[in-house]
Formats: C-alpha cells, sequence, structure tokens
C-alpha cells in the first residue's frame, strides 16, 4: 500500500441495484484491505435484503432515523453516530423510518467486490 489521500466526490453518487445511492469513497486494488462509501437512502425507501460473501461490512450512521435487520434478530433503530457490525454471509437491509436522507458509511473489510454481493 502507498500512501494517499482520497477526495470526497459526492457528484460520483449513482444508485445501486440495492435500493441506496452510493458514492465510493476509497475502493481499490491499491487497498485491498477496507473499502469506505458513503450509502444515502431516501425517506421511506429500505434497501433490498442482501449480504457479502466473504466480507464484514461495518454501517457508521452519518445522518437521519433508520431500522436495520441483521440475520434474525429483530429491527434495531439506529441514529447518527450508532454502528452497526455485520458478519460476512448475514443478510441484512435498512430502511429510512425518518423524514431526511439516511446517509451512512458502509466500510467493508475486506474492500466491497460486486462479486460478492448476494441478493435474498
Amino acid at each position: 500500500m502507498i500512501s494517499s489521500i482520497k477526495k470526497f466526490e459526492p457528484d460520483q453518487e449513482y444508485y445501486f441495484e440495492e435500493g441506496c445511492h452510493i458514492v465510493e469513497i476509497s475502493n481499490s486494488v491499491d487497498d485491498e484491505e477496507v473499502s469506505i462509501a458513503q450509502a444515502r437512502v431516501e425517506p421511506g425507501q429500505q434497501t433490498k435484503w442482501h449480504s457479502l460473501a466473504d466480507t464484514t461490512e461495518r454501517y457508521v450512521v452519518l445522518q437521519g432515523v433508520g431500522l436495520v435487520e441483521i440475520g434474525d434478530c429483530n429491527p434495531v433503530e439506529v441514529t447518527s453516530g450508532d454502528v452497526v457490525i455485520i458478519p460476512a454471509q448475514t443478510r441484512q437491509r435498512i430502511s429510512n423510518i425518518g423524514a431526511e436522507d439516511l446517509k451512512f458509511l458502509a466500510i467493508c473489510a475486506p474492500r466491497f467486490k460486486q462479486s460478492n454481493y448476494q441478493q435474498h
């Protein structure tokens, strides 16, 4: 790995099939250990049930109010500052139950690869 600075580029946001908007902050072969993306779920929307093969994901909630569901656990409300840890191969989804956009960092280890994404 080499030292680098990745600038946040909000205009690079795209809609992902999972049901949210994504800005890839850091996801490259130069840093295989982790990727960081900002996810945005609009009010009243939720992501589809999905899991990541061989990848642990962490959500760091930045803004809004969400309802997160992990595996067979009961849904839990999350707000700014909360951290959600999702083990590899565990189904998950998050709903925006607030009036403003729900924004969170999705931190994957090792880095997110489309080939590891599995929809349920």
